[in-house]
């Protein structure tokens, strides 16, 4: 038999193997609730691995399929404009009947700036060939069509006016151009030109004078377009020129008059 002392030495490191500490408790609950998740992660695996894993093959194939449209859309997109190039250089070389074919495809084209791009080259095509009636029909369907970008149906309407304006009412220039031919706009220049002479022609010279002075003094405006409306305004009595120049026109005696056609020439 073990004596007392001996019992009493094995005591302690009994005591320190099974007691448990105070800080030990919140381990003790980390353990069980981990032995906790293991077994719900074991018993949704049996149950649902089959489904699990199918998914995530859904997944992984959805991933790649997707990736592999990118790029054939990429493809697709490359050589439509290789074909859209080699259409407007036949077209510029005069071959309107070889690069026809290429057109008409373009013009089916899935992207949005190739087929308007499309369009717009049958148009000018058209318009060169000298039917103006064509032209403007093929450019009435990028006015139409509600699935072109606002930016392709303004260029396409403000061309059209443009083809059709001697033939054009001056009330309907106004109305289709009207919304267009304000300061901000991108065809302000342009759309308020054509909307100025249609007031002209109407006898409303106090709506278009003001109107082209607006145009002549809007830096935002190509220069080309600036210096003609300059010149309607100064016939119709109006300086249009800028501020600085306007200012360097005022002499020791007072404002000079409204500069003329001729004298803005």
């Amino acid at each position: 038999m073990a004596s007392a002392g001996q019992a009493g030495a094995a005591y302690p490191k009994l005591e320190r193997r099974v007691a448990i500490k105070p800080n030990d408790g919140e381990t003790f609950l980390k353990e069980v609730d981990e032995e906790l998740r293991k077994e719900r992660v074991q018993t949704l695996v049996a149950r649902w691995g089959w489904a699990i894993v199918a998914g995530v093959v859904l997944l992984i194939a959805a991933i790649g399929g997707y990736i592999w449209w990118q790029d054939r859309q990429r493809a697709q997109a490359g050589e439509q404009g290789e074909a859209l190039l080699k259409a407007l250089d036949g077209l510029d070389a005069g071959s309107r009947e070889a690069a026809a074919p290429a057109i008409d495809q373009l013009a089916q084209s899935d992207v949005e700036g190739y087929r308007a791009a499309a369009l717009f080259a049958r148009a000018t095509a058209e318009a060169e060939s000298g039917n103006e009636a064509a032209a403007a029909a093929t450019l009435g369907r990028i006015v139409d069509d509600e699935a072109f970008a606002e930016v392709y149906r303004h260029a396409a309407l403000v061309r059209q006016t443009a083809l059709q304006f001697d033939r054009l009412q001056p009330q309907a220039v106004i109305q289709r151009l009207a919304p267009l031919a304000r300061p901000g706009s991108a065809w302000f220049g342009t759309a308020g030109e054509m909307v100025g002479i249609a007031h002209m022609r109407m006898g409303r010279a106090d709506l278009a004078g003001p109107l082209f002075a607006r145009i002549g003094r809007d830096e935002t405006v190509p220069p080309s377009i600036r210096t003609r409306t300059i010149q309607m305004a100064g016939s119709l009595g109006i300086n249009a020129m800028p501020d600085a120049t306007a200012d360097a026109a005022v002499g020791a005696d007072g404002p000079r008059p409204a500069a003329t056609r001729e004298q803005a020439e």
